[in-house]
């Protein structure tokens, strides 16, 4: 695993090495120079007294008080302080890995007015595996994720708490064991620190990576569905997506003909049924909306994990310092959005395709797939379980980013519940991965009232690998811990690891 050097260009899998493989991080040269050169310029706008936002002045509605030279370390450590309001069960330790590594990212850029050292703290702290505790709750998205950002930091200035080798402690305490000093924040890097987008991004990173993921399962899934079902395969024709353009469409459909190339199970118009249902013959049409708009997301959370989103900002090259809004998250508040509901999308087709796998009047099959119904249940339940994930998903699709509430006396007056969005978002992605899994499950047990060898050249080691987790079912027994491996399954990659293995890479 490489070192990702900070200050220029990182890319979301850097985030997702950092974040879960515990990739080392290192601050790029030039941008140490670009740090220097930006602090050089703070301490002289304090010099100078010159009335700058959050470096001579205090903050929001206080942005008109001026504070002497000799408060600016007492005022920073107090925005820390006070900030740290967040309420809730912490995030979890990669989330928090993935903020650490934005907000470092953020600063390394030039434009913050940090001190080296101070910087250098915080990528210690990650190297070496200190993780602050930060509660999930609390932050508008607007002025940043102050909240959330000021829980993180507060291990720098020996406060809050973190997790150093899975133990909770106080923040000077986790410090000590690791090795580290906590350090005095001098002029504007309380403000630098926790003035960002990083808690809603680094949800978000770690989302989209997951959500890339179960693009290909959904269509894993799918295919291993139309097999057992028989369907026909011509709707997914290249010529077919091609007329309609969508690129999303033309991955999904090509993805579906890789799977299930060679097979045996499907069929030709007129064989069964002259066409089939909307469930399986507009997978790519269904699957690609929602790798389309997941393309977009891409797109924000690949810009925004590079992007400076403090205030106010440095051009140190100019001599200007200038007030913006770049810390406003509502570009990636409404791309949260929009991942939870194409994410959602993805669970409520695949819950009709295990409806249609269970129900005999639309398979042809036994009833909820047992072939001793009355005595066994057999997959009655598992389909309740997938409408009950997919009942709440709609409600967690409501979109965050429509809403906002003024704050700090009405300075604020715009937020974008970006975090919000970012957090749903993810909830939305656990429930799809699980309703995924049943419908793994569902099929794989179809496929034992056909032939399993009559597979394509994707779908037989698809049905291997959940065969090496799950046995057929013959009589009823417990089915939760049948789900939960295979949404781990899903999750770990190791099912499309199989699958293109055999076929190669899918879209």
């Amino acid at each position: 695993m490489h070192a990702i050097e900070l200050g220029d260009h990182i890319a979301v899998s850097d985030v997702v090495e950092a974040a879960r493989g515990g990739a080392s991080v290192a601050i790029g040269a030039g941008a140490r120079d670009r740090v220097v050169a930006a602090r050089q310029m703070v301490e002289e706008l304090v010099r100078t007294r010159r009335p700058v936002y959050g470096i001579t002045t205090g903050f929001g509605k206080f942005s008109d008080v001026i504070i002497s030279p000799d408060q600016t370390e007492l005022l920073q450590r107090n925005l820390l302080m006070s900030h740290a309001c967040g309420v809730g069960e912490p995030l979890d330790g990669e989330v928090v890995r993935a903020m650490m590594l934005l907000r470092a990212q953020a600063l390394a850029r030039g434009h913050s007015g940090i001190r080296p050292e101070t910087l250098d703290l915080l990528v210690s702290m990650l190297n070496r595996g200190v993780h602050p505790v930060v509660p999930e709750q609390g932050s508008l998205g607007a002025s940043g994720d102050l909240a959330p950002l000021a829980h993180m930091c507060l291990p720098l200035i020996g406060l809050g708490e973190a997790v150093f080798q899975g133990e909770r402690l106080p923040g000077a305490e986790a410090l000590r064991r690791a090795g580290l000093t906590p350090v005095e924040l001098s002029s504007k890097e309380g403000l630098a620190l926790i003035n960002g987008t990083q808690a809603m991004t680094g949800i978000g990173a770690l989302a989209l990576a997951d959500a890339l993921m179960l693009l290909k399962v959904a269509d894993i899934a799918a295919a291993l569905t139309a097999e057992a079902l028989g369907a026909i395969p011509a709707a997914w024709d290249a010529r077919i997506q091609a007329l309609r353009i969508h690129p999303g469409q033309v991955a999904a459909a090509a993805n579906l003909r890789m799977l299930v190339q060679g097979s045996k199970l499907v069929t030709e118009p007129g064989a069964i049924r002259t066409q089939d249902p909307y469930t399986l013959r507009c997978i790519p049409q269904v699957h690609g909306a929602s790798r389309t708009a997941i393309a977009h997301v891409a797109d924000v959370v690949g810009w925004e994990i590079n992007a400076v989103t403090d205030n106010p900002l440095l051009f140190p090259e100019d001599g200007d310092v200038i007030s913006g809004g770049n810390f406003h998250g509502q570009p990636v508040a409404l791309a949260m959005d929009y991942l939870g509901i194409a994410l959602a999308e993805l669970a409520d087709i695949a819950e009709r395709r295990i409806e249609r796998l269970v129900n005999p009047a639309l398979s042809g099959l036994p009833a909820f797939l047992t072939r001793r119904g009355g005595l066994h249940s057999g997959l009655m339940i598992p389909q309740y379980t997938a409408a009950s994930l997919v009942s709440e998903n709609k409600i967690l699709a409501h979109p965050a980013s429509v809403d906002s509430i003024p704050s700090s006396a009405n300075q604020e007056d715009h937020v974008s519940m970006g975090t919000t969005g970012a957090r749903k978002a993810r909830k939305i992605l656990a429930n799809v991965s699980r309703v995924l899994a049943i419908e793994l499950m569902c099929a794989a047990q179809a496929l034992e009232f056909s032939d399993p060898a009559g597979l394509g050249a994707g779908t037989r080691p698809a049905y291997q690998t959940i065969r090496e987790l799950v046995p057929p079912l013959d009589e009823d027994r417990v089915l939760a811990p049948d789900i939960e491996a295979l949404a781990v399954l899903v999750r770990s990659g190791k099912l499309v690891a199989a699958v293109e293995a055999a076929i190669g890479s899918l879209a």
